[in-house]
């Protein structure tokens, strides 16, 4: 009788402990008004989203928790191996909804998957790679995979993380992939996201090569990047958080009103302009005509 008992208790422990879990998962749903976006990354996630995508959130009334799971020039075959063998190899770098920023080293990514009720998680490709479209279709599918079933919340949704094509003469061994050409790499990256968004369960695109080419069309020429191929750390990183803004709350850039401190109006504009038409035509430039010198 006393073993009956016992096992009831035991019984009614562990019931009382999994409602428990679910309360406490309730409390934390996708739906409480805090945008929670976590990326799979780089540097070029780095360049994205680290800088201006809160305070333009800020500026637009929008709250949002920020988190990039980092390794510098990371492919998907890396996330892949990482996943798989469950590596502490990521810098995690999170905003919080206070726009405060921490930083944990040797972080797995299945502890990352579950730190926050994540609306959306991002994929993107290592830029040498970024317009080959076998390198997608090898290694996002497991990717993709272990990301879903590892998550807090099956109702995350997925981006696609447009990466941009590298300024013309630079260094960039990869640039060789695409024979130095800004053109080509550029039109491949475009192909090459389409192709992969037709196929992937992805909920959104965040085309910021082809906002960073618009802006490439203007006055301002081939000047986004510091190096070749990361970006401008004030203009060129303000045009990829405007893209990634309009992406995610389907809510016109151009009328934001928050401006980094070393960028110019002229440049914030067509910064805006450079990511609104984006996000209106993805895969194909848009020259930005109110931008032209006047001869």
């Amino acid at each position: 009788m006393m073993k009956i008992k016992q096992i009831s208790i035991f019984v009614f422990l562990v019931l009382f402990f999994l409602k428990h879990d679910r309360l406490i998962a309730q409390s934390k749903s996708l739906d409480d008004g805090v945008l929670r976006i976590l990326a799979i990354g780089n540097s070029f996630s780095e360049d994205a989203i680290e800088q201006n995508l809160y305070e333009l959130a800020k500026a637009g009334k929008k709250k949002i928790v920020i988190g990039n799971l980092y390794i510098g020039g990371a492919p998907l075959s890396l996330h892949v191996r990482n996943a798989k063998d469950d590596k502490p190899a990521y810098r995690y770098r999170k905003i919080n909804i206070d726009g405060q920023m921490s930083e944990k080293a040797n972080e797995r990514l299945s502890d990352a998957l579950i730190d926050e009720a994540w609306d959306y998680i991002s994929f993107q490709q290592a830029s040498p790679l970024s317009g080959d479209y076998d390198s997608y279709a090898k290694d996002l599918p497991p990717l993709y995979e272990y990301v879903t079933k590892h998550v807090a919340f099956p109702e995350t949704k997925y981006i696609l993380h447009q990466t941009w094509a590298y300024q013309n003469g630079a260094s960039h061994e990869g640039f060789v992939r695409y024979n130095r050409s800004q053109d080509t790499m550029y039109k491949a990256i475009a192909r090459t996201s389409r192709e992969v968004f037709s196929w992937g369960n992805f909920n959104l695109l965040v085309p910021c090569g082809t906002a960073i080419q618009n802006a490439r069309s203007s006055f301002m020429g081939d000047h986004f990047t510091r190096d070749g191929y990361h970006l401008n750390l004030d203009y060129g990183r303000f045009i990829a958080a405007c893209t990634w803004y309009e992406s995610l709350f389907n809510e016109s850039v151009l009328s934001n009103t928050f401006l980094p401190l070393k960028v110019t109006y002229v440049e914030g504009t067509i910064a805006r302009a450079a990511a609104h038409e984006a996000v209106e035509t993805p895969y194909a430039v848009t020259v930005l005509k109110d931008f032209q010198l006047v001869n």
